[in-house]
């Protein structure tokens, strides 16, 4: 037996001619109902003719164009018009007379081109038609035919209206889309530059430095290893990175956590930096986010350590508290460059991004004597 609550969605996968032809259909078996007789949409006022095959025509050049009321709005407003003019010139009133009205809204609702020399077109044909029906003998006086009128344009606002709601949820769903595509390319950027900049900045050092050991075979064997590990953590790393990218892949592709912080700071000492490294507290079982933020303070930090105050002494210290994790980097005898002044450099800017999102505090500040110190408070908890 087939399951009832499939009907709704077996039923939005029909084209949509189809699911709009029943209601055209609806309104023309409902046109030969005599029960419904003398509730029939017309205008003019005039005597109506009997029951013919011409009526027939007549309900069917009316009712089945609404089958394309949006698909072809035009052609199914034209037809309909045409049956329109046909009934009430030929005063074949009934029910499917209301058809009018319907393809007025949708054509309102969907046509694209030439609004308004339809609209023109039907201003037009309807004065001739008034015209035409007081020629015909029609008892209506001109406010009757105004009020027509003025509901024919009723529907038609509807319809427009329907249309500038649709555009605008549109637009709408555009926005949202495009903000969620800058946020993630901007995500990923960053995670890029923290990941990049901080190993190819340590291989460019140890490389220098290899460069001034040619006499000492077995420090420069130490220095090319060096080199080599930080390449395939890089490497391991980045790729540790596009999985995360890849949807199907699962909730373990998790970047690197506090865990890892031992092995950043031994991979700086490698490069020739100081660092000294302090652990405070037990991380709390659920940190969200915080475990990776206080990571990337830390990267970026012993990365420009290494770029602007190389071989000066970097101090890392990290505390973990029920609520928060807090971090700071100092370091001595800093250079004074354009990308760290005041944090306006593009890592730090994005530690700060970062940091802010959880509802934490950053900064980065030149230290009185000549050092520099980056500083962050990091709610845990948040999975953002």
């Amino acid at each position: 037996m087939m399951d009832l609550r499939r009907i709704p969605q077996l039923w939005r996968r029909l084209d949509v001619t189809v699911r709009d032809l029943p209601f055209g259909l609806l309104l023309a078996v409902v046109s030969f109902i005599p029960a419904f007789r003398g509730y029939e949409t017309q205008v003019g006022d005039l005597p109506s003719s009997p029951f013919g095959p011409m009526t027939v025509v007549v309900v069917a050049l009316l009712t089945l164009p609404l089958a394309v009321r949006r698909r072809r709005p035009a052609a199914s407003l034209a037809l309909v018009s045409l049956g329109f003019l046909i009934a009430t010139l030929g005063t074949y009133h009934t029910v499917a007379g209301t058809a009018i009205a319907f393809a007025l809204i949708s054509a309102g609702a969907h046509l694209e081109h030439h609004r308004r020399t339809a609209v023109a077109v039907l201003t037009a044909v309807y004065i001739a038609v008034v015209f035409a029906l007081i020629g015909l003998g029609s008892t209506e006086g001109a406010s009757d035919f105004a009020l027509f009128y003025v509901l024919t344009a009723v529907a038609w606002g509807i319809g427009a209206w329907l249309r500038r709601t649709r555009a605008a949820e549109a637009e709408r769903r555009r926005l949202v889309a495009e903000a969620t595509r800058t946020a993630e390319r901007t995500r990923i950027a960053r995670e890029l530059h923290d990941v990049v900049t901080h190993h190819v900045t340590a291989m460019v050092v140890q490389a220098e430095a290899a460069r001034y050991l040619t006499a000492a075979p077995e420090r420069l064997d130490q220095a090319l290893t060096a080199v080599s590990d930080t390449g395939r953590r890089a490497t391991t790393d980045l790729r540790h990175l596009l999985d995360l990218l890849n949807p199907d892949h699962g909730p373990e592709a998790r970047t690197p956590p506090v865990g890892r912080l031992l092995t950043l700071v031994e991979q700086t000492r490698r490069a020739g930096q100081p660092v000294e490294f302090s652990e405070e507290g037990t991380p709390a079982e659920s940190t969200g986010s915080a475990d990776l933020v206080a990571y990337r303070v830390v990267q970026e930090s012993l990365t420009n350590a290494l770029k602007y105050a190389h071989g000066s002494r970097t101090e890392v210290r990290v505390r973990h508290r029920q609520k928060e994790i807090t971090v700071e980097v100092s370091t001595d005898e800093v250079a004074a460059q354009p990308a760290v002044r005041g944090g306006s450099g593009r890592g730090l800017a994005g530690l700060r991004d970062r940091v802010d999102v959880l509802g934490g505090e950053f900064s980065a500040d030149r230290r009185t004597d000549g050092g520099f110190l980056v500083r962050a408070r990091i709610p845990a908890g948040s999975a953002s």
